[in-house]
């Protein structure tokens, strides 16, 4: 679509494409906080966002940590889930049959192993679904005691992984590096010679909080992750330098909450992005934001929004 013709049809072009996937505006609910889509079909239009990727999907079920898992902190919020879920095989049999009713939605499936082979078994129990639209590699996840935030940590186990998944993915694949590496241009760099399609960044920092009264962790798990409007600047900065080494479609996220924030970060160089603790405090927030985004443009004239991508102006 032209920017003639979306404002002939009476608005600005919320559209983006990355991987040969088409979304009608950049917003994505992120993984960990939007539960399989289905919690939220009651209280969310789910076709007016972009997508949404469901929660962390592993070979067999998880509980996840004990409680507390949650703590809300000044500027952000402190999580350590442990990426529970029902397995792959049970959101194909449960769930994917529920969203494929659904009208006009993108489904992304988040993927976390604990191995290599963790990570292709469950990949290839997917490849068995219908109406996924590709896979988020989760590298960087810092609450659990194994896999996850080892790979993303390590350049040589990111590049196996990677090259692992990619050999028995049927779909795009999208890896979601970590915050906490030296350097994230270099990760993101190893992530796209390794075969990923794209890359999603950040994930959470590791953090933890003390209850001085108590002198106890907040967190069971002691440290925990931190998300929110604290990280934002960090994240932005990261996604800069990421989209700097790199020729592949990046999506950021990080403390996003406004449509403003959206701009940034595609200013910085992301292609689409993700919203995730701001559905905590209000679980329309990821509509809402598509909804301030489309009067945002319009207000500042923007016809193509991708047009953004990469936009920042250095003089």
């Amino acid at each position: 679509m032209t920017a003639a013709s979306a404002t002939r049809q009476g608005g600005p072009d919320l559209s983006v494409t990355f991987c040969g996937i088409r979304l009608k505006n950049p917003v994505i609910a992120a993984s960990g906080t939007f539960g399989y889509g289905l919690e939220f079909e009651d209280i969310v239009h789910l076709d007016k966002l972009g997508g949404f990727v469901v929660k962390g999907l592993s070979r067999e079920p998880m509980t996840g940590n004990p409680p507390p898992r949650l703590y809300e902190t000044t500027a952000g919020m402190l999580n350590a889930v442990g990426l529970q879920n029902i397995g792959a095989r049970a959101f194909l049999e449960e769930k994917l049959p529920k969203l494929n009713e659904l009208r006009n939605i993108v489904v992304f499936a988040n993927v976390f192993g604990y191995t290599r082979e963790d990570y292709e078994r469950t990949i290839q129990i997917l490849n068995d679904g219908e109406g996924i639209a590709a896979y988020e590699l989760n590298v960087s996840c810092p609450n659990t005691q194994h896999g996850g935030i080892q790979f993303g940590s390590d350049p040589r186990s990111l590049d196996e992984v990677v090259t692992t998944a990619k050999r028995v993915a049927e779909r795009p694949l999208i890896v979601k590096l970590s915050p906490n590496v030296t350097s994230i241009a270099q990760m993101a760099h190893i992530a796209q010679e390794a075969g990923a399609d794209a890359i999603s960044l950040v994930n959470t920092f590791v953090a933890m909080a003390i209850d001085p009264q108590t002198r106890k962790p907040r967190i069971a798990n002691v440290t925990a992750g931190l998300s929110g409007p604290a990280i934002k600047p960090i994240a932005v900065r990261m996604v800069y330098d990421a989209a700097h080494s790199v020729k592949i479609p990046v999506i950021g996220m990080g403390g996003i909450a406004t449509a403003a924030d959206i701009i940034e970060f595609m200013l910085a160089g992301a292609t689409a992005i993700q919203i995730g603790t701001a559905s905590y405090w209000d679980p329309c927030a990821t509509e809402k934001i598509v909804d301030e985004l489309r009067a945002y443009c319009i207000e500042h004239k923007i016809q193509e929004l991708s047009d953004l991508t990469g936009g920042l102006i250095m003089e």
